[in-house]
């Protein structure tokens, strides 16, 4: 008995950080969606007269920096 009770929690661990990875990556994603959106609007209002250029050159770096951690993988989702 003592077995399966050790290979349920090995079992569940498992489960656990399987879990919080998924959760990890999934808001890695969201976070470089909004850097990409953020980026656009900059853009946006930079090519309307309503932003400014340093605003548009601040979003790209904080979009490259988390391109530069984490990948480019949110690009394609």
């Amino acid at each position: 008995m003592a077995g399966f009770l050790d290979r349920a929690k090995e079992q569940a661990q498992r489960g656990l950080v399987q879990g919080k990875q998924k959760l990890d990556d999934v808001q890695t994603q969201r976070a470089g969606s909004d850097l990409l959106k953020k980026l656009g609007a900059a853009y946006y209002a930079e090519r309307h007269g309503t932003g400014s250029p340093a605003a548009t050159q601040q979003a790209l770096q904080a979009l490259e920096a988390h391109v530069a951690t984490h990948g480019d993988g949110f690009l394609r989702g």
